[in-house]
């Protein structure tokens, strides 16, 4: 099992959309790949409510069957379609994957 898990800051606007706006969004997106990516065995998005200067706004919580899976959701038309709408709101991103 692979553990994939991704943090975001957000940046306080985008186009007119806040940070909120922008989060709420990312988690709608995030979450549809649950129903087109073949491979995910489960994907949680959660928004912090932490108002620490060191907390992360978004995080993502993933499981995927092997690391080939993980690679095969990275390159799928619908999460690279997500991904840009997320660099595109972002300031910065942690990511860790680990196998058990």
């Amino acid at each position: 099992m692979v553990k994939h898990i991704v943090f975001w800051k957000l940046k306080p606007d985008v186009d007119g959309s806040t940070a909120s706006e922008n989060a709420r969004r990312m988690k709608a997106v995030l979450e549809e790949l649950c129903e087109t990516v073949p491979g995910i065995v489960a994907l949680e998005v959660g928004i912090n409510f932490n108002p620490s200067d060191a907390a992360y706004d978004v995080a993502l919580y993933s499981e995927f069957e092997s690391r080939a899976g993980l690679e095969s959701y990275q390159k799928h038309p619908d999460h690279v379609a997500a991904a840009e709408f997320v660099k595109s709101v972002v300031t910065e991103r942690a990511v860790v994957d680990y196998e058990l």
